[in-house]
Parts: C-alpha cells; sequence; structure tokens
C-alpha cells in the first residue's frame, strides 16, 4: 500500500479557531477521510527559537510540544497538507513513506 506518515508538531497550548491546535488537526484529518490520528504530548524538547522546555513540578502546563500523527495514502496526505496551507497556520511537518497493513 502506498502510505506516508504525516507529523505535526505544535505546541501544547497553540490555538487555532478557538480550538487547540492538535485537537483541531485531528478533527480536520477526520473531516477528510483520515483513517485515524494520534497527539503525542513531549517530555521535554526544543523547537526553531532554540528554547528548551522540559516537564518539572514548578512548570505550569501549556509549553510542551506535541506530535500530530497520521498514517494515509500519499494522496490523502497531499489533500491534507493543502487543506493546512488555505489556513496559513505556519506548521513544521514531516512526511515519509511508510509501509503499514494489518497481519
Amino acid at each position: 500500500m502506498n502510505t506516508v506518515c504525516l507529523k505535526f508538531y505544535v505546541s501544547e497550548k497553540r490555538r487555532h479557531d478557538g480550538k487547540i491546535l492538535y485537537e483541531w488537526l485531528l478533527e480536520e484529518a477526520k473531516k477528510l477521510g483520515a483513517p485515524g490520528g494520534f497527539s503525542f504530548r513531549a517530555m521535554a524538547g526544543f523547537g526553531r527559537h532554540g528554547r528548551m522546555h522540559e516537564e518539572t513540578f514548578f512548570e505550569l502546563a501549556g509549553e510542551m510540544p506535541v506530535q500530530v500523527e497520521f498514517v494515509l495514502d500519499a494522496a490523502l496526505a497531499d489533500k491534507f497538507i493543502e487543506s493546512m496551507r488555505s489556513y496559513k497556520l505556519n506548521l513544521f511537518y514531516v512526511r515519509y513513506a511508510v509501509e503499514s497493513g494489518l497481519v
């Protein structure tokens, strides 16, 4: 099967259209017909601005990176990326070919 893994990286507290962005991305993918999607919260990380984020007892929630991941056919991944471009959200993503299936 011609599938790709498509991952977006966003800040935990970032919002779009009044919703938490990672939840909004999952909802948008579902509307386009994605077979599934997941979000994963990081324990620590840094992005293009170079600022380190680590979860500590004293740190308030909301600063941690979140990865939103989908395994889709290549055509649907193209459609989803184009849809995200139309919103001008400045989202970082990675996309790579994967083998997927059921056993």
